[in-house]
């Protein structure tokens, strides 16, 4: 089944994030409180043992969760993070990182929101991270 095409704004917004062009990262889906993005394990983007490095995996995490929770929002309102926590379940190994953000609770000053991050090698698929933060509703920059 194909996922829905991404909101145009959070499009928009995605193409703007260096760090995500940095790591070839792909908006697949966003919108209706969900996001899913996909990115290459980059050999310049592994840590000392050869797995995908954390950081990348935090990273991806907190933007497919971010996204989660804009999605939600009206045209005029952005999200920052608040707090984010992460449980690293195993290395990333394979050849694309893939975070899915979903919204668990949208208030009108905090929301909270789940992300959960694979590891992609061929058919195969292990989850590797899972992550639950807090973002505000804020008024853009």
């Amino acid at each position: 089944m194909n996922s829905p095409a991404p909101d145009p704004r959070i499009e928009a917004s995605f193409a703007q994030q260096s760090m995500m062009r940095s790591l070839q990262a792909r908006l697949i889906e966003a919108g209706g409180g969900r996001c899913v993005i996909r990115a290459p394990i980059l050999p310049a983007f592994c840590q000392q043992q050869g797995f995908g490095h954390g950081g990348i995996t935090f990273a991806l995490g907190d933007t497919a969760a971010g996204y989660a929770a804009l999605s939600l929002l009206p045209a005029e309102r952005e999200v920052l993070t608040a707090e984010l926590k992460i449980n690293y379940l195993a290395p990333a190994t394979g050849d694309e990182f893939e975070a899915i953000g979903e919204v668990v609770r949208a208030g009108r000053r905090l929301m909270v929101v789940r992300a959960e991050v694979f590891a992609l090698a061929g058919e195969s698929r292990r989850s590797i991270a899972l992550l639950l933060g807090t973002w505000c509703p804020v008024e853009p920059a």
